[in-house]
């Protein structure tokens, strides 16, 4: 194939992938609440107003709505659930989520959690609705047709929940008394793939682009965080109208904070009479906060959250992309961390830089968490480990904890594809070894396979084309084979898809009329290219890279290193005999993969010195 037709599939491929992206429609939602909340009682009334789009060209004669509180029930899908995955014992452990374990199943009437629907109007229509647990079905009067817009407004009433998971009240090891996520019924998603009415199990969201307009009337004593910006600062002081400024005396009972967020899928908050708020304004203006219980142990890592963010957002925006909104805030809160947009809930200060990640992977890209988690976890773990260790942690700069997380279920026999829901793998040691760690080294593995520089290149571009716009594996795949030149289909398919091992070893070295010859065989089910590293009894280095096939091209090299390519290995045939024009006496050692960053689960046969 000439170089011209080969620059045109190229040209055709690309263009093809931008399309994908600027067709890749997107309802939009505009929430106005007010929020009356009885902080003695643990529970709020709210009114919703809904502007909702349909940019879809589908008919709608339905939507739905999330009631995450309705979780926290005795009996309630995710307490049962819990229940049953603890009867599953792993290495002498129970396989439930030790934040929930039989929890929810001891919550008396007034620690439950409860949203019930007052009333739900649609353009001023009343509509009716029906209970599924966590989800709420609305069947319309009137249907909803392509390319217009509607009104719903709801009224509605909820009982925060003792913390158990996520949110709740009252948490026994922070004392933090508000952490309010998923605390508002939030309308589901509807996608290219239809509706997403997810029920409240354990784990992943997806949620609706647009923005929220939130005000907050509670009790005067109490202080709050959370996502948007807080617009009437001037009336609040306590840090947000200038630093350092005390919380401003008011005659009244209760205190309205009035937030407003643009662009987003979510809305978080907290609150508690005893929080501390600092501060810091980072380039162009965006503020960063930290909010955190007087009293909270390790203060001094809580403050140092600020100059974790400064420090970080540099390297961050250069390597995976520019942060967008105007403010980002550590908040003391949940029951270990769990990301919001512009928020995070942190527990404790360890899991700040993976949770600050998440605004990229789960706050902008925002895949269905629920059918991808690997592409929130996964990536933004290896997002995390790696610009903590651009700032200095050089311990940190492999992504060793990943690939040890992959190898411990791979050795459990208890893996499941990545493509499993969120909510069906069978164990949780199965889903959180997916998808955060074996999601992580898909990523680090990628580099491998094209080049830690061109993956770099795919990571940014990955943003630039599909923030917004909810990508799935498929997205994520064609960019790369954009950026590298290099087919990647075979790669998402056996990684994603199967549980098939990559297994290679060195079969044998022997030498012909003075060239070496080494046999590399393919012992798991999953081909990969190979590189082969030959160091020389002189001390000089040669790295000869294998391309796979299934490929049609080959990786470059990060640096200044040579890269000898050799022809390509077939995926059909279990064994390779590599090459080169080198005495087997002038070599010292042979290896696959000396940078380690093929997850081959058995590394004892990837290396022979050379010993005469």
């Amino acid at each position: 194939m000439n170089k011209i037709l080969i620059f045109a599939l190229l040209a055709f491929a690309s263009s093809k992938t931008f399309a994908q992206a600027e067709n890749r429609w997107q309802q939009r939602v505009n929430y106005k609440m007010q929020i009356e909340m009885d902080a003695a009682k643990n529970q709020f009334r709210g009114k919703q107003k809904l502007e909702y789009s349909n940019n879809s060209d589908k008919v709608l004669d339905k939507v739905f709505y999330h009631l995450y509180f309705n979780a926290f029930q005795p009996n309630s899908s995710m307490d049962n659930r819990s229940r049953e995955l603890g009867k599953i014992v792993n290495n002498g452990r129970q396989d439930w989520d030790p934040r929930v374990k039989d929890r929810i199943l001891n919550l008396k009437e007034d620690e439950i959690g409860y949203q019930k629907i007052i009333s739900l109007k649609m353009n001023g229509v009343p509509q009716p609705f029906k209970y599924h647990e966590t989800i709420l079905e609305v069947t319309l009067t009137k249907s909803i047709l392509p390319k217009t817009k509607v009104v719903f407004e709801m009224e509605f009433e909820a009982q925060v929940p003792l913390q158990v998971r996520r949110s709740g009240r009252d948490n026994p090891t922070t004392g933090v008394r508000l952490s309010m996520s998923q605390w508002y019924p939030k309308m589901c998603e509807y996608d290219y793939e239809g509706w997403h009415p997810t029920p409240y199990i354990a784990r992943e969201f997806y949620g609706v682009w647009g923005d929220f307009d939130v005000t907050i009337n509670i009790d005067a004593a109490y202080k709050l965080g959370g996502t948007g910006v807080l617009v009437n600062a001037k009336e609040i002081g306590w840090g947000y109208d200038k630093e350092g400024s005390e919380l401003k005396n008011i005659a009244t009972a209760k205190r309205s904070w009035h937030f407003i967020g643009k662009n987003i899928h979510d809305f978080v908050w907290a609150a508690d009479p005893e929080y501390v708020h600092f501060s810091r304004a980072n380039r162009n203006g965006l503020m960063n906060h930290v909010i955190v219980k007087e009293n909270a142990i390790g203060m001094d890592k809580w403050k140092g959250l600020l100059d974790l963010f400064q420090n970080a957002l540099p390297y961050i925006e250069k390597t995976f992309g520019e942060y967008p909104y105007p403010q980002y805030s550590f908040i003391q809160g949940g029951d270990g961390g769990m990301e919001y947009p512009m928020a995070t809930l942190l527990a404790d200060v360890p899991g700040a830089m993976h949770e600050l990640m998440h605004s990229w992977y789960q706050g902008m890209l925002a895949t269905n968490e629920g059918m991808y988690p690997w592409m929130d976890e996964g990536m933004t773990e290896y997002a995390g480990v790696r610009v903590y260790a651009a700032l200095g942690n050089k311990k940190e700069l492999q992504q060793d904890a990943s690939y040890q997380g992959y190898f411990s279920v791979v050795k459990s026999n208890l893996e499941e594809p990545l493509t499993t829901h969120a909510d069906h793998y069978n164990t949780n040691f199965a889903y959180s070894r997916a998808s955060y760690y074996k999601g992580a080294v898909f990523i680090e593995q990628l580099g491998y396979i094209i080049g830690a520089q061109t993956r770099d290149k795919v990571l940014l571009e990955y943003y630039k084309r599909w923030r917004f716009k909810h990508p799935n594996p498929s997205d994520f795949i064609a960019v790369a084979e954009d950026v590298s030149g290099i087919k990647l289909d075979w790669y998402k398919e056996y990684w994603c898809s199967t549980t098939k091992k990559i297994d290679y070893g060195i079969d044998s070295l022997w030498e012909e009329n003075g060239v070496s010859k080494i046999r590399i065989r393919r012992l798991g089910q999953l081909p990969m290219p190979i590189d082969v590293q030959l160091t020389k009894k002189d001390g000089s280095v040669e790295t000869h890279t294998i391309p796979l096939n299934l490929m049609y091209g080959n990786k470059k090299a990060d640096d200044d290193t040579k890269l000898i390519v050799q022809n390509e290995w077939r995926w059909t045939h279990p064994t390779y005999v590599l090459e080169c024009k080198t005495s087997l006496r002038d070599l010292k050692k042979v290896e696959i993969d000396a940078t380690q960053r093929m997850a081959d689960i058995d590394r004892r046969n990837n290396m022979i010195e050379i010993n005469f």
